[in-house]
């Protein structure tokens, strides 16, 4: 989270959230308490989970007004149990209160995602299946969130649209079929010095096949396939290349996937899907 914090993106987020938020005053606060008063509020947990977003939630407090002193009883990744304190805030009454709904939306959605990644890649930790986050992510929030995925366990897909090559679907049917959609994919590459990892979604053993032939890649992606059919393909390709299965996988089918010994899983859900995590803050 640390480098997090010093990231351009998620610096702006947070400046975009506070003004929405506070816009040209907290009034509410500002018409009810004195200006100077001071006071100490208490984050609890309204329900069990994995906490995610804690030194996020200290920043957010600290670029207030920087007086105000924070303390945490846990740290990111730390399984927590309702009713639990989870931090608690001391200084300027009027400084808490502004801080305190942002930083309680970060806390909420970033736990939630870590709470899904934990409960899901936990499914699988006795077979070799890693699982994997998907773009599926809340517009600004990607790089949070996919950092809340981590936190509970899960690890990272591609960041976005730059930092790997995914030919899926539409780009091969663009393209006029696999083997044209690599050879066209290695000579952008080429020409434009670029060193990316390529993925290539199938969706069907023959595709598999086809990409077999081609080669030139360095991951497939077996779209849509059943268990049955996915250990097929697994078998195929053999461990010349990197394996993916994604689409229609849930919780309770899981395993399933997992058992057929592809390596990767990828798992939109883990964003698009997760619940917040309730929690509340009070004024002692």
């Amino acid at each position: 989270m640390k480098e997090l914090l010093k990231s351009p993106e998620v610096l702006a987020l947070i400046d975009i959230a506070l003004k929405e938020d506070i816009g040209n005053g907290d009034h509410t606060s500002l018409a009810c308490i004195d200006a100077g008063k001071t006071g100490d509020a208490y984050c609890t947990a309204k329900e069990s989970g994995v906490i995610a977003g804690i030194e996020l939630a200290a920043f957010i407090f600290h670029k207030i007004d920087e007086t105000l002193t924070f303390h945490a009883n846990v740290k990111d990744g730390d399984e927590i149990k309702k009713g639990y304190m989870i931090f608690n805030v001391k200084g300027n009454s009027i400084s808490i209160l502004k801080g305190e709904r942002l930083v309680l939306n970060f806390l909420q959605r970033l736990s939630g995602i870590a709470t899904q990644s934990g409960l899901i890649s936990n499914l699988i930790k006795d077979f070799k299946t890693r699982v994997l986050d998907t773009r599926k992510t809340t517009p600004g929030m990607r790089l949070l969130e996919k950092y809340a995925v981590r936190v509970g366990g899960s690890y990272n897909h591609r960041v976005g649209l730059y930092d790997m090559i995914l030919i899926k679907d539409n780009h091969i049917d663009f393209s006029g079929g696999i083997r044209q959609a690599i050879e066209r994919t290695h000579d952008y590459l080429k020409k434009n010095h670029l060193d990316l990892q390529i993925e290539i979604e199938t969706r069907s053993i023959d595709e598999v096949k086809q990409v077999l032939d081609a080669g030139g890649v360095n991951r497939i992606m077996l779209d849509n396939f059943s268990p049955a059919l996915l250990k097929e393909a697994v078998t195929l390709i053999a461990g010349r290349y990197e394996t993916e299965a994604s689409g229609g996988i849930t919780k309770d089918n899981i395993r399933d996937f997992a058992a057929t010994g592809v390596d990767f899983i990828s798992v939109g859900a883990l964003t698009h899907s997760s619940k917040s995590i309730d929690l509340s803050m009070k004024v002692k």
